[in-house]
């Protein structure tokens, strides 16, 4: 969504704090329900992709309570879905040439949502369950949540083509996280999860007993590293 972004960044010029960027989207969204009448079409979609995480999570946990793999398919489904929207935002905000500084941030959260949450509570439901798996995906969410801060905060100084498209992401982009839901539903087809084959590559003990807070499953090294190259800084991914 790079011409959403790219309106909202902050201007370089001589402006008092009263007229800056975020002052005036403020102003936009006075009155009663302003929010909602405000909403251009290019929200909508983002809020689409939004629901789409939302579902994934609801989904998941359904699995967790019930044990029925119907829902643990639309829990891996719904992320895919939301990557669809995430992709036509973008592409309608360019088609309406419009853009919001609450677009932006909605872009971000959905992105959080659909790419952070859901596939870290899918490796759970999966069988990611020790202490330290917990640890490892939690800093993968905070990862994910510290990247699109960052993304929102230095996207104006990324060099950019002359229809506004960066060249490239510092850091692996958060929607690059449906590759490990992509693994984890292959692993699923395969019966490699808890309760059944159980996860590839086994655990490690780093401490203690085994079964205990010290145990982690190997495969956690790889949300890991997924998590450091969101957040690196020199890392740079062409951007298609």
């Amino acid at each position: 969504m790079s011409l959403r972004k790219n309106a909202a960044a902050p201007s370089n010029g001589h402006q008092s704090s009263e007229s800056t960027p975020k002052q005036a989207a403020s102003d936009e969204y006075e009155g009663h329900f302003s929010l909602v009448r405000n909403f251009r079409l290019a929200d909508l979609v983002t809020i689409a992709n939004g629901i789409c995480g939302s579902f994934s999570i609801f989904m998941s946990a359904k699995y967790l309570v019930s044990n029925d793999e119907d829902y643990l398919w639309s829990a891996l489904a719904f992320p895919l879905a939301g990557l669809l929207f995430d992709f036509l935002d973008g592409k309608v905000a360019r088609w309406r040439n419009e853009s919001s500084m609450i677009g932006q941030e909605l872009d971000s959260l959905a992105d959080l949502i659909s790419f952070g949450v859901a596939p870290a509570l899918l490796a759970f439901v999966i069988g990611f369950r020790t202490y330290l798996d917990t640890v490892v995906l939690t800093g993968f969410i905070c990862c994910g949540l510290a990247r699109l801060a960052r993304f929102n905060a230095t996207v104006a100084s990324i060099p950019k083509d002359a229809k506004g498209k960066a060249h490239y992401f510092e850091g692996l982009p958060i929607p690059s996280s449906l590759g490990l839901v992509a693994v984890l539903a292959y692993w699923k087809t395969q019966g490699w999860i808890e309760g059944r084959e159980g996860i590839p590559w086994g655990t490690i003990t780093l401490w203690g007993a085994p079964g205990g807070d010290g145990e982690l499953h190997t495969f956690s090294i790889v949300f890991a590293l997924w998590a450091a190259a969101m957040v690196s800084k020199t890392l740079r991914v062409p951007k298609l």
